[in-house]
Parts: C-alpha cells; sequence; structure tokens
C-alpha cells in the first residue's frame, strides 16, 4: 500500500507491509467486496486497487 493506493509488489521489495491476492481478477474482486484490503493494512475505509487491477488485467492477457 502505498499512499492509500493498493500497489502490485511482484518481487515483494516494497518497504511495509503486504497482504497477498491470487492474481487473478476474480480473486481481487473477491477481497474488494470482503473489505479484506483495508483489514490486511490496517487502514480506514476503502483502499485504491487502480493499479493493481490494471496490473492483473495485463498479465490474464
Amino acid at each position: 500500500m502505498i499512499e492509500g493506493s493498493c500497489v502490485p509488489d511482484p518481487r515483494g521489495t516494497l518497504p511495509g507491509r503486504g497482504a497477498s491476492v491470487h492474481p487473478t481478477l476474480v480473486c481481487l474482486d473477491l477481497a474488494v467486496r470482503r473489505r479484506a484490503f483495508p483489514r490486511a493494512f490496517k487502514a480506514q475505509g476503502p483502499l485504491d486497487v487502480t493499479a493493481l487491477r490494471q496490473y492483473l488485467e495485463q498479465i490474464e492477457q
């Protein structure tokens, strides 16, 4: 998470707390619907997952 946004970290090198999700849009949608990211990052409110969604769309092609 960087400044309220969930960003992909395929190499696992970004600092701080991380959260895992299967690399599919179905799993991402389920995690968003269940509000899993705010709980995993101990953050208030919904988080922006746009960058993560774009990354998953690219790797699913």
